[in-house]
């Protein structure tokens, strides 16, 4: 019965839950990305290219034998995903630097006694 307590307190534990979480909207957010880049970029931005090539699909996308389309369609998406991930990141230490900055820092319990020391002198 302790094992299965202690495995208990660990699965609950805040950062095990987080990271379900995280891998959860993480895949929900690759989709995303996979069908902006399938949907919208592939055709709005790379379609000049893909007609100069005669292709349909960059997945169709050939060297000889070698087939990078697949390859360069996933270095899209992760330069995208990076993208994005940087600015969430950027904007979240903004907000942190925001909050740090509004709140001054509370005097020490022995500043706060010099203080009282202080006001009683004065009085």
């Amino acid at each position: 019965m302790g094992m299965l307590k202690e495995f208990k307190d660990f699965a609950m534990k805040g950062n095990v839950v987080d990271l379900a979480v995280a891998v959860i909207i993480g895949g929900a957010f690759g989709k995303i990305i996979s069908s902006l880049i399938d949907d919208v970029i592939t055709p709005m931005i790379l379609k000049p290219v893909l007609d100069a090539a005669h292709l349909s699909n960059i997945a169709d996308l050939k060297w000889g034998a070698v087939k990078y389309g697949n390859f360069l369609s996933a270095v899209i998406t992760f330069i995208i995903v990076a993208f994005v991930l940087f600015l969430i990141i950027k904007g979240m230490n903004a907000t942190k630097k925001a909050e740090a900055a509004a709140a001054p820092p509370e005097p020490s319990s022995t500043d706060k006694l010099l203080m009282e020391i202080r006001d009683a002198v004065k009085k």
